[in-house]
């Protein structure tokens, strides 16, 4: 990928900024989902795990996004 700016209706957007929306949102499902199941008692600090878990989803679609695990 080429991390040229991103041209949305004439708007340039920087191309981190649609993969840090895609990383919360993976991160959002991904709370709702331990939040129902219940795992949130087995955590000493929940709002830092899930921080911990978004800043590990942004690296990782990154990282794909640059090519790096293919």
């Amino acid at each position: 990928m080429n991390y040229a700016e991103l041209n949305v209706f004439g708007i340039y957007i920087a191309p981190i900024a649609p993969m840090i929306v895609l990383a919360w949102l993976l991160a959002w499902l991904l709370r709702r989902l331990a939040d129902s199941l219940g795992l949130f008692r087995y955590v000493w600090h929940p709002a830092l795990f899930i921080g911990a878990i978004y800043l590990i989803l942004l690296a990782g679609i990154v990282l794909l996004a640059r090519g790096v695990f293919v």
